[in-house]
């Protein structure tokens, strides 16, 4: 099952306990305690693995290791051990108590999330030439204690949206290679899916149903993965009785969600146009193209095709980097 979102509570270790002891050896009396280690830090880094917030699911609170106390022989405790959490690349840490956001963009990108304890003195940090034998020692800090929400935001250039059936899945399949789950009925994709063509990152997004922004069908779970996309390519297929009226919808509920949504680039592809007759085909790509001119039509089954769609979509892109 594909996590996107988790909610967890994190806790950085307690430092140590500063000690009071003193030389045992005559004519060597003196303090010799020691302080108490650091508590461990949490850190979280990006990995390229979208699965990466599976395992929050079922385990919600999270320790880095606490500092051993200070020893009598003026030797400091151990530190804590950091702990790091990793989180896929497009997650964002949404810090529930302070307010502040954390943007997790590359793989291998470590945060500093949760700060562990100071260790705390012992006495023979408080020696002195007016107190040569001090009873003072310190508790160590507890450490950073925080409430996160993480939610994922896929990290692709180019991001497939549509009705369902719209034939996106298929069209992932031949432009990337990938094997993503199809079949001729709604809701076939129940998470989104990516695919490398060339290099080029494509997001296939669960298809979107009129109220989806308000929590209708599966995709207002998915929408917030296409705010980071550079290209949006509409799909709509070529079965469809009022192209222009399934484009409207989908376009009304990017809007709702997101009025920035609407301001990306966007092309339209015409699938599935090995259904059409040539004069049907003429007409509903004059449909399409008088509602955006950045239009193609294209059939998986047509190689040429897809090599054309290729093309077009690393020439837009590159005109929007």
């Amino acid at each position: 099952m594909f996590t996107d979102e988790a909610r967890i509570r994190i806790s950085a270790g307690r430092g140590g306990n500063g000690v009071v002891a003193f030389d045992k050896i005559k004519m060597s009396l003196g303090p010799t305690g020691g302080c108490g280690g650091d508590g461990g830090d949490i850190y979280f880094e990006g990995v390229t693995n979208l699965s990466a917030l599976n395992k929050y699911r079922h385990k919600r609170d999270y320790y880095a290791s606490d500092g051993s106390n200070g020893k009598s022989d003026k030797s400091d405790g151990i530190s804590g051990k950091d702990f790091i959490l990793t989180v896929p690349i497009g997650s964002v840490i949404h810090n529930l108590d302070t307010k502040k956001d954390i943007d997790i963009k590359e793989a291998g990108q470590r945060i500093l999330v949760a700060k562990g304890g100071k260790g705390g003195r012992g006495n023979f940090y408080f020696r002195s030439s007016t107190n040569t034998s001090p009873q003072e020692k310190e508790e160590g800090k507890p450490g950073q204690e925080f409430n996160l929400f993480i939610e994922l935001r896929l990290i692709a250039s180019i991001g497939l949206v549509g009705l369902p059936s719209a034939g996106k899945s298929s069209l992932l399949n031949e432009l990337t290679a990938t094997d993503v789950k199809v079949g001729a009925y709604h809701f076939t994709t129940l998470e989104p899916n990516l695919g490398s063509m060339d290099g080029t990152i494509i997001a296939d997004i669960p298809g979107l149903i009129e109220g989806a922004s308000e929590g209708k069908g599966l995709g207002m779970k998915f929408l917030r993965h296409i705010q980071r996309t550079k290209v949006l390519a509409h799909c709509i297929s070529s079965e469809a009785e009022n192209p222009e009226e399934d484009y409207r919808i989908i376009r009304g509920e990017l809007e709702k969600f997101n009025p920035d949504l609407i301001k990306k680039k966007e092309i339209i592809i015409l699938t599935k146009t090995d259904l059409l007759d040539e004069e049907s085909l003429k007409g509903k790509t004059k449909e399409l193209k008088s509602i955006n001119p950045d239009m193609i039509a294209v059939s998986i089954h047509d190689f040429d095709a897809i090599e054309r769609l290729k093309s077009y979509l690393v020439e837009e892109l590159a005109r929007v980097e």
